[in-house]
């Protein structure tokens, strides 16, 4: 897979959550459209309200159906899930470790949407 593209209501709330909370920085930024580097794939935002101009598609609806979620990466997933929760970030499951070893946690982006933050899988 080469990107993920999330609509978003907010390009500055969403941004400062990518960038500032989780570390991601500006791949490119083409004004209603702005890719982040998260490594081998692009993650880009559109604002909602242009996905129609955009891609033809039409706009997608206020009401939430969460159908999918991102995963990050980290070595340390009760610091990072700490970190977030002193910045205000939504907790929506704290840190567990799974049968296999795992350490997984769950938090929510502006438009509450899952983020999974997560050790390796040993």
């Amino acid at each position: 897979m080469k990107y993920v593209i999330i609509y978003v209501s907010n390009f500055e709330e969403s941004l400062a959550f990518y960038c500032n909370q989780l570390g991601l920085s500006i791949r490119n930024n083409h004004g209603s459209y702005i890719e982040l580097d998260t490594g081998s794939t692009i993650l880009a935002m559109i604002l909602k309200e242009n996905v129609n101009e955009m891609t033809g598609l039409p706009k997608p609806s206020d009401i939430s159906s969460q159908t999918f979620e991102l995963g990050f990466v980290t070595e340390d997933v009760i610091g990072m899930v700490e970190k977030l929760r002193e910045n205000g970030v939504k907790i929506i499951k704290e840190p567990i470790e799974k049968p296999w070893g795992q350490t997984v946690a769950y938090v929510a982006d502006p438009d509450q949407h899952y983020i999974e933050i997560c050790s390796r899988v040993e």
